[in-house]
């Protein structure tokens, strides 16, 4: 099996090419120019992992949700599964940039983040 991805590594953007054996193993990955490139083939082909943002709700602060991302690349499969964790999230004023809104979401040894302050009123 073959699968054509674009790189998101870095702004050249190179189309990659990734043959894989029928039980998903990667045999090889062609056009790439850079080694940073070749891991991204390889695990977007085996483990896709995404960056989240977000918002989560604050009580008692100036404004009603903070922003908010994930501390480090979550599984995709389980990206629903962490949005519906933070949606029942709410925080309490006041929220400084880099608090943990979310310990551990889904259970993946990643935090939820404040990207931004929100102070209380």
């Amino acid at each position: 099996m073959t699968k054509n991805i674009t790189c998101v590594t870095c702004p050249m953007g190179c189309a990659i090419t990734v043959e894989l054996s029928d039980s998903g193993e990667v045999l090889s990955v062609k056009g790439n120019t850079c080694k940073r490139g070749e891991v991204y083939a390889v695990n977007e082909c085996t483990h896709p992992q995404r960056s989240l943002a977000t918002t989560v709700k604050v009580e008692g602060g100036i404004h009603n949700v903070v922003p908010c991302k994930s501390a480090g690349a979550l599984p995709k499969e389980k990206i629903f599964d962490c949005m519906e964790e933070i949606n029942k999230a709410c925080a309490k004023a006041p929220v400084a940039l880099g608090d943990v809104l979310v310990e551990n979401v889904c259970n993946t040894g990643i935090n939820i983040v404040a990207t931004n302050h929100c102070p209380a009123r």
